[in-house]
């Protein structure tokens, strides 16, 4: 007699379709978060070094390097400043586009700040959608830019440091009380 091998049947093909489905559903978007999270993170380290970096040269020549805007390798911002303050400055952010740097009076206007003097900077990444945000920083009300990353659009929302402070960033954990 001979043995007759069976395979699967359809139900239990599509059963476990069904199962590799779901877990698919449900660990898609925690992963894509997770990335979105490692990229904003890793851009604030980005912009912390440059602002470290950006502190170091006004307190060894009394004002901020001149630079207004994005910047490259061949600016004079980037000589200013990389390799002596920093090894490497870094030119862009995790999501592909460049930095902006406004130093000195250039930082006037720039996401609210107004009587800015030779020795400040504001640091920025416009994050995710590569667009600039539209926030204005209000001196009165500084935690007013600081925000909680509930929701995949929160990773559009730009990265701003003000002579070393952070004036748009996420809120801490600790700071949120949660």
């Amino acid at each position: 007699m001979l043995k007759r091998m069976r395979g699967f049947t359809l139900i239990e093909l599509l059963i476990v379709v069904a199962i590799i489905g779901i877990l698919a559903a449900l660990l898609i978007p925690n992963a894509l978060t997770a990335i979105q999270k490692a990229k904003q993170k890793s851009t604030m380290k980005d912009l912390t070094t440059i602002s470290t970096a950006i502190a170091d040269y006004i307190t060894d020549h009394g004002t901020a390097p001149t630079q207004d805007g994005t910047y490259d390798a061949s600016a004079v911002f980037y000589d200013g400043l990389s390799p002596f303050y920093v090894k490497v400055l870094p030119i862009t952010d995790q999501w592909g586009t460049g930095f902006n740097a406004w130093c000195g009076t250039a930082a006037d206007g720039n996401y609210g700040a107004s009587g800015a003097g030779t020795d400040d900077f504001i640091i920025s990444s416009y994050a995710r959608d590569k667009i600039i945000e539209g926030f204005t920083f209000d001196p009165n009300n500084p935690e007013s830019g600081l925000f909680l990353v509930d929701a995949m659009s929160d990773f559009n929302l730009d990265l701003v440091m003000w002579n070393g402070s952070w004036i748009r960033a996420p809120r801490t954990a600790a700071a949120s009380g949660t």
